[in-house]
């Protein structure tokens, strides 16, 4: 069903956002950290009418859902919880939210880490902008989005997401300061492009670990006299934390000096070999990987023209992402999909887009 049949009249106006991938810089946004994210083809649309009574209206064209919204002193749940999360942050912000009527379709797979909750965060607040004719910039945009996910969808995220979705692109990696939001528009590395690969296991973040590492981390930075692990520097520093909080900000720590290192320009195999290095720390330091994803990630790392590989997202399941030699990424997904699926798992590829039977 589109717009018309699930309301009865045309939208109003609507406004799309990309998820993302994230190349290095794994867990450590909400660190005050340093990220590498580039924007994927995959995107979420939003369009919006005005509600003809009190009530918002929200309706999920990729869930066939719908959820209307009685009582505004109760935070829904599910996909709506990020739609009214956008509303309810605009409304502390001073702006006044008229009941609206909101439909949304997205391509960016769910569950896989690549942000289709920012994605849909990104492209509310941007039609809400757009309906209202809202004074609000893409970087407000982004800090709303994050606001409307730790308050309203209960997940303690970083702000790399939604920058990524707001201001980032495909052409581009977008390396950006998560502390002082300073960012620069960076090329990929040079004769390479992006894989991106399904373990075919989802995840849920607000049920996970994430929370769980987010305090480990701030009691890690606690223990060291400082205001986030981004001011260590040095791995020499942590040897006086017990475990697993040592592992924790060593990952940490590490990952921020491998972003920082491609920020001084690197090769495209010394990429790829610091996105190896990122995976082996989420795995063993910071312990988000599961048994899916390092296969997947082994397979691909063993593939020719493959230059490195790790996992991307908040792990616990989701995707993975590569870094590949210009115009292998077909070749490199059908060889790495017949040998993860044989192993008993069900992958895809998502980046670029293509189907299951293009790629296989």
């Amino acid at each position: 069903m589109d717009f018309q049949q699930v309301f009865g009249k045309p939208p109003e106006t609507q406004a799309s956002a990309p998820g993302r991938v994230n190349l290095l810089g794994e867990h450590t946004d909400y660190n005050d950290g340093f990220v590498l994210p580039t924007a994927i083809p995959q995107g979420t649309t939003v369009q919006l009418g005005f509600s003809s009574d009190s009530q918002h209206h929200f309706y999920s064209e990729n869930l066939n859902e719908q959820v209307s919204i009685l009582d505004i002193n109760h935070t829904p749940s599910g996909f709506a919880s990020y739609i009214f999360g956008c509303i309810e942050v605009l409304q502390k912000a001073g702006y006044t939210i008229p009941p609206l009527c909101v439909y949304v379709k997205s391509s960016v797979p769910m569950g896989s880490g690549l942000s289709s909750s920012a994605a849909l965060e990104v492209a509310t607040l941007r039609a809400l902008r757009q309906l209202l004719n809202l004074p609000i910039n893409d970087l407000e945009i982004a800090q709303f989005a994050q606001q409307a996910e730790i308050q309203y969808a209960g997940v303690q995220c970083g702000i790399m997401d939604q920058m990524a979705s707001s201001l980032a692109d495909t052409e581009h990696i977008l390396f950006l300061d998560t502390r002082t939001l300073e960012r620069r528009v960076m090329p990929l590395p040079e004769k390479a492009e992006i894989l991106v690969i399904d373990s075919g296991v989802p995840r849920t973040l607000a049920s996970s670990g994430y929370n769980q590492r987010r305090a480990e981390c701030e009691e890690a930075a606690r223990s060291l006299g400082v205001k986030a692990l981004r001011d260590i520097t040095d791995v020499n520093v942590i040897k006086a934390l017990a475990e697993p909080l040592q592992r924790r900000a060593r990952h940490v720590v590490t990952e921020n000096n491998r972003v920082l290192e491609v920020l001084q320009g690197v090769t495209s195999e010394r990429f790829g070999e610091l996105m190896n290095a990122s995976h082996v720390s989420l795995r063993d330091d910071y312990e988000v990987s599961v048994p899916a994803l390092d296969t997947l990630v082994e397979i691909i790392q063993k593939t020719e023209g493959v230059f490195g590989a790790r996992l991307t997202g908040a792990g616990f399941g989701g995707a993975s992402v590569a870094l590949v030699r210009s115009g292998q990424s077909k070749g490199i997904a059908t060889h790495v999909l017949e040998q993860y699926n044989q192993a008993g798992y069900n992958g895809q590829i998502l980046v670029p887009s293509l189907g299951l039977s293009d790629a296989a």
